[in-house]
């Protein structure tokens, strides 16, 4: 069964994209959820001529997106911890420390978007973290935990 997807839904695609599901999955969910609608012949038209007057703004986002890309990979953050004598974090370095600190250097980014590197970050020293910008559009940045 073809859909079209109405919002963004995780491990499936996009908005606006038309993809592939099991008939039940696009019927027992999707659909009733409001989460997609049915790739009818008349819905795929109306979809193509939306997406052509849609492509203008989407460039102009992925633009926009590869900027901060370029300036996110030259941050360089420093999150302090309260750390033991043996160099230890008292509990551990998360993504919302990282977003706090992105935002002190005037990046609105949303936690969910950050990936770290290292599962969980219990010692001092440099790390790495990604951050999903725009759909495919991902910044490595870089960042120093010391002790406070």
């Amino acid at each position: 069964m073809e859909i079209i997807l109405i919002q963004d839904m995780a491990n499936l695609g996009h908005k606006d994209d038309v993809v592939k599901v099991r008939n039940g999955y696009g019927r027992n969910y999707l659909i009733p959820q409001g989460f997609a609608i049915l790739a009818t012949e008349s819905a795929k038209k109306m979809h193509t001529e939306n997406m052509r007057q849609r492509a203008h703004k989407e460039q102009k986002k992925r633009t926009d997106a590869l900027s901060i890309a370029a300036k996110l990979g030259v941050v360089e953050l420093r999150i302090g911890a309260k750390t033991s004598t043996t160099g230890k974090i008292f509990g551990s370095v998360n993504t919302i420390q990282i977003a706090e600190a992105l935002i002190e250097k005037g990046f609105e980014v949303d936690r969910k978007n950050i990936t770290l590197s290292a599962e969980a970050i219990k010692e001092i020293g440099s790390f790495k973290a990604t951050v999903k910008i725009y759909k495919d559009i991902k910044a490595e940045i870089s960042f120093e935990v010391y002790s406070e």
